[in-house]
């Protein structure tokens, strides 16, 4: 069995704030620590589970932040950016599962550093007209490989979110969210057995993922019509209005031109705010 984890930081085991997440935050190494132990938890129920290969993609801001001197050394490491594929660089059809380690809410939802891919840059997204955030674009690009997520761990928000999306996922909740940077944090040794624990039995339970290569559309409207101004100039893509863009493809073609926008977006919104 080859298990596919995609980690990010927002949603790890104690983490609340930017200070968090964000290098050079004062506590952003302690928390390279914590999303490390995260998906070391994850990688033992795995291979618990009768896992074969485990391999994590560094799914957070800089996609440095794992350290590879405490990873469980039987994890598979991709680490570092621009990747094509951002978020789910290197899953393929030939896995069986994806894990969903450390994540978070979408923008505009009320939980711990909820936000969608860039912060205040992207304002919402929609998928075939269904706000969604980071949770519902990996759930359908999984599904277009025809790859069943099996766990997500993060805030309750986020573990709602990916419930709605599809109910059979496992999700375990590290910390339970009072506010945009508050939480009541389940303690680490706890939030780190049941991560073991509820990933050894989704593997065990897993349930089926039908593939999905229908054309979707994805819409995103920007903080800057600038943003959306230049995400014109790529072929497909148009405005609904000045901020917004919409384009239309099979979900992974759409998943790697969203990866593309945010390259894009980083481009364009490099300069001090005017104002």
């Amino acid at each position: 069995m080859k298990v596919y984890v995609s980690a990010d930081m927002e949603g790890v085991t104690g983490v609340v704030d930017a200070e968090d997440v964000q290098p050079p935050g004062r506590d952003y190494e302690r928390s390279r620590v914590l999303m490390t132990e995260d998906v070391n938890a994850a990688v033992r129920g795995a291979y618990a589970a009768g896992a074969t290969e485990v391999l994590v993609n560094d799914a957070h801001g800089p996609m440095r932040n794992l350290l590879p001197d405490l990873l469980d050394p039987r994890a598979l490491l991709i680490k570092g950016r621009p990747k094509p594929m951002g978020m789910m660089e290197g899953l393929t059809p030939d896995h069986d599962a994806v894990l969903c380690i450390g994540f978070h809410a979408r923008a505009g939802v009320l939980g711990v550093l909820s936000h969608s891919f860039m912060g205040h840059e992207i304002e919402d997204i929609w998928l075939d007209d269904h706000p969604t955030g980071e949770i519902g674009l990996l759930h359908a690009a999984a599904a277009a490989h025809g790859v069943p997520v099996a766990l997500l761990t993060g805030d309750d928000t986020a573990c709602d979110e990916m419930k709605a999306w599809d109910p059979a996922v496992a999700t375990v909740a590290v910390k339970y969210a009072k506010d945009r940077f508050a939480a009541q944090l389940v303690p680490l040794t706890e939030a780190r057995e049941a991560i073991e624990s509820t990933t050894t039995e989704a593997l065990r339970h897993l349930h089926i993922a039908k593939r999905n290569a229908a054309v979707r559309t994805l819409a995103v409207r920007w903080q800057s019509a600038s943003v959306a101004s230049h995400l014109t100039a790529i072929p497909g893509v148009s405005r609904r209005d000045d901020r917004t863009v919409v384009v239309g493809a099979d979900m992974l073609q759409l998943y790697r031109m969203f990866n593309l926008f945010l390259r894009v977006c980083t481009a364009v919104t490099s300069n001090p705010p005017y104002c």
